[in-house]
């Protein structure tokens, strides 16, 4: 009997170490944006930003996406496990006028994993 509890210890010693080592099984929260290379000035264009992670259930989902242009903060998304995102991929949409060259930078973030690095685009001006 005591043979079987320790099995029964180090199974769960091994668990615990294993996740708060920071060594993960699933995937991070990744984003990819979408949108023209270039645009003329004053035009209003849509970027859109594809999000995908492993799950989104109870325990384990994106818990935020941020979009910054020019270094600011243009859009985010917050998330909890009560209000998670529709599904494993989703995309979110946005409006943007062009006033001069922009960059985007997409990120998303797993509540337990963390993100990918950030998406980054940059949208020039049409002659």
């Amino acid at each position: 009997m005591k043979i079987r509890n320790a099995g029964i210890m180090i199974a769960v010693m091994a668990l615990v170490l294993t996740l708060s080592s920071g060594v993960s099984f699933a995937d991070k929260s990744v984003a990819a944006i979408e949108a023209p290379e270039q645009a003329a000035k004053g035009t209003e264009i849509t970027v859109k930003i594809h999000v995908s992670h492993s799950s989104n259930s109870f325990f384990h989902y994106t818990d935020w996406v941020k979009v910054m242009v020019n270094g600011k903060e243009a859009a985010r998304w917050e998330y909890s496990a009560g209000n998670r995102p529709e599904g494993a991929k989703f995309t979110k949409e946005m409006k943007l006028t062009i006033d001069g060259p922009t960059e985007i930078v997409a990120e998303a973030n797993c509540n337990l994993h963390g993100g990918q690095p950030p998406a980054k685009l940059t949208i020039g001006l049409k002659e």
